[in-house]
């Protein structure tokens, strides 16, 4: 998997290319614990191009979520194809994450 960053003023876009499974957990978790050093507002994580998710990759999913709200940041989804969505859908966590279908809505909800 690819990862790489943008800032936005005090949003960071992490982009994900990919799938989101084990081999990527210590990198994006140091990703997001630097972003979140950094006293920025807001991260959305552009899965445009990742297409599948395994159960570490769920798990990666909530700690980013659980790590940012604990440190007042908040967190968006964006991108997200059908497979992954279904992903989410089918282990009932459709609801646990602010999801929007394009990166620049997604960005643009922080303002």
């Amino acid at each position: 998997m690819k990862i790489n960053t943008q800032d936005y003023n005090e949003v960071t876009v992490v982009t994900l290319q990919g799938e989101l499974d084990g081999d990527v957990t210590e990198r994006l978790r140091k990703n997001i614990t630097d972003i979140v050093a950094r006293n920025k507002s807001g991260i959305v994580l552009d899965m445009s191009e990742v297409g599948f998710v395994d159960s570490k990759g769920l798990e990666e999913l909530l700690w980013v979520r659980d790590y940012s709200s604990e440190n007042n940041c908040e967190l968006r989804l964006a991108g997200l194809d059908e497979n992954c969505t279904k992903i989410l859908e089918l282990t009932r966590l459709e609801n646990e994450f602010d999801r929007y279908n394009e990166l620049a809505e997604a960005v643009k909800s922080f303002a």
